[in-house]
């Protein structure tokens, strides 16, 4: 792909993306559709999927944010479901869809038609997930969809492997399999762990610009390396985000501040530019195939069915089974409300690490023979890839509306905020108080830092009991209006004195970016 093409794929996708918002509307909905539409008119070029560009440049980057945004802790409290689907169902999704494609397309040999299952085994949670927090989802619902997404990929890539290795002629018994499948998992995790750890002693002792410049090159690292490692790559980037995710309270507040805004915008480019280049796809898959263009449009259709049902399958009894079975579970973790399994069986769209592991297919076997059923495998994977994007995105928002999911946490955060800031404001006053002894000459300084961490601990319990009476603004939501106001009365000044040459413009960015610190501690999500 030519630097000016992607440039212009890349503006473009970001406007859609505007767009979608603006709507309010799902962007990798729309950003699917417009790119379908717009590969068929005439003098757009022909973007295609270059799997090593997704694999090392796209994929790294946003598992890792997506990681560094996961909460280890919930991570961990759900493992069970996490691995039910991440492990447990795509290799059951590999099978079910291996077998399927090969009775449904004559000559596609089973080899050939398990690769199938296996790239279009991992669902892509992000635009699920996207959904779910645009309505509301419970917390655990996203924790659950966020984490399947993180460690999917990872098996089914490594089924993947298996699969094309036996095809083009190394083939493995059921006993190498899983031991490539573990070897991937715990050296791929090790790898991670390690390199987080490592880019956390490097934070500790680089200013912030230099610490936010090596959390960038962190995904990048652990993925090239967990890859030449033999391992799984994408299992170091994820580990390596949770554990840094985790760790991030150790780190300067401004290299805090530098990474949110920095991984923010790329997550924003990169989601864009994956969902637009899926649908700019279709031209280029649909000239691939000479002949028989309705039979494996049939066939697309049947294993689009399969794909969803293989999921609703797997689950219900994923959720209902382990705690039917075992006392312990149950007690520990009770039934949830029966929409959950709903939402989640509903959740299936796959993205663009599916196509690019079909481009990934090779052409060729290790004999020089074609690689059999590789242009089946291109067309069906986009043909799914594409069915299940739309078919969930257009229906997943409806039904969460109509089975009347709604985070109901938030007054539960409210109040756990309200006790926390208490509890802090107190242990800041503390040690204020054993300060002031040796300040004494700064007593307005110290009545200040006290009166500042009063309303710090009074706004907290403003949140909670909402507005006071008569609908009256509360004195906190007050404060934060009226000093945004008196920052941007400052902004104006500062410029004005710049543009009259009466301070520099280097003089300017640094009260700008002292004002901008102070506006964001006061913004409220």
């Amino acid at each position: 792909m030519e630097g000016l093409a992607l440039v212009t794929l890349m503006a473009g996708a970001v406007l859609v993306t505007a767009v979608a918002r603006r709507l309010g509307v799902s962007p990798p909905l729309l950003l699917v559709a417009v790119g379908l539409c717009a590969s068929f008119v005439p003098g757009i070029p022909a973007y295609a999927i270059e799997p090593e560009l997704v694999m090392v440049l796209v994929l790294p980057p946003l598992l890792y944010s997506s990681a560094r945004e996961s909460s280890y802790l919930r991570f961990r409290d759900n493992l069970r479901p996490i691995g039910l689907l991440a492990v447990g169902l795509v290799l059951f999704t590999t099978v079910v869809i291996g077998y399927a494609a090969f009775w449904l397309v004559p000559g596609l040999p089973l080899g050939s038609a398990l690769v199938l299952g296996a790239v279009l085994s991992p669902p892509d949670a992000v635009a699920a997930t996207s959904i779910g927090r645009r309505l509301g989802l419970p917390r655990r619902l996203l924790t659950v969809l966020g984490g399947e997404s993180l460690v999917n990929d990872a098996t089914g890539l490594t089924a993947y492997r298996v699969a094309i290795a036996s095809v083009a002629g190394a083939g493995y018994t059921l006993l190498q399999g899983v031991g490539v499948f573990l070897m991937a998992a715990v050296g791929g995790s090790l790898i991670g762990l390690a390199i987080g750890w490592l880019a956390r002693i490097g934070h500790r002792f680089l200013p912030g610009d230099l610490a936010s410049a090596l959390g960038l090159l962190v995904p990048f690292l652990a993925y090239l390396v967990g890859e030449e490692a033999h391992t799984s790559g994408v299992l170091a980037v994820v580990v390596a985000g949770l554990y840094l995710g985790h760790r991030s309270p150790d780190t300067e507040a401004t290299s805090r501040l530098q990474v949110y805004a920095v991984w923010s915008a790329l997550d924003t480019v990169l989601e864009a530019l994956v969902f637009a280049l899926i649908g700019l796809q279709v031209r280029g898959i649909v000239d691939t195939v000479d002949t028989g263009v309705g039979r494996l449009v049939a066939a697309g259709a049947a294993l689009t069915a399969v794909t969803v049902v293989a999921r609703v399958v797997w689950v219900y009894p994923g959720t209902y089974l382990p705690r039917l079975m075992f006392p312990r579970i149950r007690a520990r973790d009770p039934y949830p409300p029966w929409q959950y399994p709903v939402v989640l069986s509903w959740a299936g769209m796959r993205g663009v690490v599916s196509l690019a592991a079909a481009f990934a297919v090779p052409e060729t076997t290790d004999s020089g023979a074609p690689f059999p059923g590789r242009d089946e495998i291109l067309f069906l994977t986009f043909f799914v890839t594409v069915g299940t994007l739309l078919l969930h995105g257009m229906t997943l928002p409806p039904l969460i509306r109509r089975l009347g999911i709604c985070n109901k946490e938030a007054y539960e955060d409210a109040l756990a905020e309200a006790n926390a800031q208490h509890s802090a404001a107190r242990a800041a006053l503390a040690r204020l108080e054993e300060l002031a002894g040796d300040q004494a000459s700064h007593q307005a300084v110290l009545e200040t830092l006290r009166q500042t961490a009063e309303a710090r601990r009074n706004a907290a319990w403003e949140r909670l009991g909402g507005p006071t009476g008569g609908g009256a603004e509360p004195p906190s939501v007050a404060y934060r209006r009226l000093r945004r106001a008196m920052l941007d009365a400052e902004r104006q000044e500062f410029v004005r004195y710049r543009d009259e040459r009466l301070i520099d413009d280097e003089v300017l960015r640094h009260v700008m970016r002292e004002l901008d610190l102070e506006e964001a501690a006061l913004q409220r999500e």
